[in-house]
């Protein structure tokens, strides 16, 4: 389109573990909500080989927006190609690649490179795209070299596990309640306050407070996005309420069977490297208690779910029987 250029911006840090490492995390595009802040949750859409296609929601600015991309990864030269297929206005188009290169000592660095146009080349606009872009790519680097120079690596420091529970009851009952977090205080115990804001359908911001096992309480902030007909919602929590964790992503899920329905609630959790350093037993210690208290804030909430859709199903009136029955 006349008017519009091209943008092009280059981000780069040093990190003090091998490119091979630093390549490994980079090309686990679905773990991204973990290791890079602003990236809120993603999807692989397909996958052939060295080539993916992704969804993605992001944080921009205080502005939630996702996009489909493409991604090829050359793991030979640790360099991965991306452009977006599908994304918002003002973007006309975005594109870029990482490389990660070998340096002295073991030490190797790491270099996003971003090119992009916007819709007409308004300044604003193209001052808007530049900030967010150069905000976003600071943060990521620095959370890829944080886990990278932890030397614990991300398979011990990322705990997923799952709750779920079986409810007699209809699935719709069950995301009602799970969708409506507005209502959960005075309902859900370890909810004593919570905001939400729904900016456009189905896409949820919360400010709350949790109360933990040990009877402290938190303040932390999700983003949820929503998927009535999949009966399925993710969030991550983009301020943690458990002290250990870095990062904590999830997803609440409604699977209906012949008898019912079973609700499942999964989470991935990172580890604060800091934090586990400090406990005396180590990653051992954080990770059995961090799942002791993610899942039993889980369970509480899944049971109350179950509750509330066994007791509206109750709460139905008996139809009488047709004539000529007994």
């Amino acid at each position: 389109m006349s008017g519009e250029r091209a943008h092009r911006t280059r981000h780069s840090v040093e990190v003090a573990a091998p490119a091979g490492a630093v390549y490994a995390l980079l090309a686990d595009a679905e773990r991204r909500p973990l290791y890079c802040p602003p990236v809120l949750h993603v999807e692989r859409l397909d996958f052939d080989g060295p080539r993916e296609r992704l969804r993605s929601w992001e944080s921009a600015a205080g502005d939630i927006r996702s996009s489909i991309s493409a991604r090829v990864r050359h793991p030979h030269e640790r360099r991965i190609e991306f452009f977006q297929l599908r994304h918002e206005a003002p973007l006309a188009s975005m594109g870029g690649e990482w490389t990660v290169e070998e340096a002295a000592a073991g030490r190797s660095v790491v270099t996003v490179r971003h090119e992009f146009t916007v819709m007409g080349d308004r300044p604003d606009d193209v001052a808007w795209v530049g900030l967010v872009t150069d905000d976003n790519a600071r943060a990521e680097l620095e959370s890829l070299r944080r886990i990278a120079e932890s030397g614990i690596g991300l398979d011990h420091l990322v705990l997923s596990f799952e709750e779920s529970v079986r409810v007699n009851g209809p699935g719709e009952l069950v995301y009602d309640f799970l969708y409506r977090a507005a209502d959960w205080p005075g309902l859900v115990p370890h909810v004593p306050r919570l905001d939400l804001t729904e900016s456009s359908p189905g896409v949820q911001v919360l400010d709350y407070d949790v109360r933990l096992p040990d009877g402290a309480v938190r303040t932390a902030s999700s983003v949820r996005l929503c998927f009535p007909h999949a009966g399925r919602i993710v969030h991550k929590q983009t301020m943690p309420a458990v002290p250990a964790a870095a990062a904590h992503v999830g997803e609440w899920t409604v699977v209906p069977d012949e008898s019912g329905v079973r609700v499942l609630a999964q989470h991935s959790v990172l580890l604060d490297e800091n934090a586990v350093r400090d406990l005396p037993s180590g990653i051992g210690q954080a990770r059995l208690g961090l799942r002791e208290d993610v899942g039993s804030m889980a369970r509480a909430t899944l049971e109350l779910a179950k509750r509330h859709a066994e007791s509206a199903v109750r709460a139905l009136p008996l139809r009488p029987a047709p004539a000529g029955t007994c």
